[in-house]
């Protein structure tokens, strides 16, 4: 896509280092960007070892009709990811190194939060960050999988608790 149309761009981070039970799932973070389409151009960030799940988000935008976004998963040097976080309009991320460089720009942010402490790593001085969460009885576990194979921490959060918290920049 082009900057000449002047629409907002929106970053879409669905990876997560410490393990599968802090990702939230594809089909949600399609839904949240296949809705925020009609309002923001939209880039998909992931390192190397995450280019699978931003394929499959890139798959179901396809399906869904949607065009006027980038995958940039494993094609970004850090450099690049610096350059491009930081002109960022809106970020949505699970708990990630990616968010911490979003804070240290003031980007807008969403954080998903699973598993992990969110008192302890969300994002660090970034008045502009919203923590979208379920306050579980299991959380926060800390565990790289889920140890009650249930996943409910993630599994629970929807689309539009996503899309009520981007609301409210």
């Amino acid at each position: 896509f082009s900057k000449s149309n002047k629409k907002p761009t929106v970053g879409i981070n669905p990876g997560a280092s410490y393990g599968d039970a802090k990702r939230w799932y594809p089909e949600k973070f399609a839904q949240v960007a296949a809705e925020l389409s009609h309002h923001y151009e939209i880039l998909i960030f992931g390192g190397p070892e995450e280019k699978d799940i931003a394929a499959d988000i890139e798959y179901l935008l396809v399906e869904m009709g949607v065009n006027n976004f980038r995958n940039l998963a494993g094609r970004t040097s850090i450099q690049e990811l610096i350059s491009r976080i930081s002109s960022l309009d809106l970020f949505i991320s699970g708990d990630s190194g990616p968010m911490h460089l979003a804070a240290s720009f003031q980007v807008p942010t969403v954080a998903i939060f699973g598993p992990t402490r969110d008192d302890e790593t969300s994002q660090w001085m970034n008045e502009k960050s919203i923590i979208v969460k379920k306050n579980l009885e299991c959380q926060p576990c800390m565990q790289r999988t889920c140890p009650l194979q249930h996943h409910n921490c993630m599994s629970l959060i929807k689309a539009v608790d996503v899309l009520q918290a981007i609301k409210s920049f």
